[in-house]
């Protein structure tokens, strides 16, 4: 997708693109490449270069292991290798904002802000989430047992959601019009 020249790309557009491994958010060089609109290649081999100024808490290769976790995620047509043929580079936020030193192009730059401002508006959302529970447990100490129902319910809206289990087979009951 080419965007003329000073068109942000949408927030929404990044954050999709940022996972969560082993333990960090990062963003794989492949999702990079395209929002760069260089080839995986050119950027590994940039990488690669210039290894130096990625260290492990910047950059790091996906294992075996990771790789199918990752592709687990996702259902895909194109099977088992889903375009890859080497271990992805994944990059945290500071291997990211690197690479516009490595990729020195007006288009690295642009896309070097926005996902800067994508990351930095995950941590904004994800460090309110975590003073208002703080705020709710903090409450919860102070008042007596005649609020426990309250802060119960307040907590089950902290916890994931199970999605609800779909029956499969037949019920037993009748179906209307039909004879049995």
């Amino acid at each position: 997708m080419m965007l003329k020249p000073g068109t942000a790309i949408p927030i929404e557009r990044i954050t999709e693109k940022i996972y969560l491994i082993r333990s960090m958010k990062v963003m794989l060089d492949r999702d990079l490449a395209s929002l760069y609109e260089v080839e995986t290649r050119a950027l590994k081999q940039a990488v690669r270069r210039n290894i130096e100024r990625f260290p492990a808490d910047f950059m790091f290769e996906l294992t075996a292991a990771e790789l199918r976790d990752w592709r687990s995620q996702f259902v895909t047509s194109k099977g088992d290798k889903m375009g890859l043929r080497h271990a992805p580079m994944a990059f945290t936020e500071q291997g990211v904002a690197m690479l516009s030193s490595v990729l020195r192009s007006r288009r690295a730059i642009q896309v070097n802000i926005q996902i800067m401002r994508a990351f930095t508006g995950l941590r904004r959302m994800l460090s309110g989430y975590e003073e208002l529970k703080a705020k709710i447990e903090e409450m919860e100490a102070k008042y007596d047992q005649s609020f426990q129902v309250v802060f119960e319910a307040m907590k089950k809206l902290f916890e994931p959601e199970d999605p609800p289990k779909r029956r499969i087979g037949f019920t037993g009951e009748a179906v209307p019009g039909v004879a049995g």
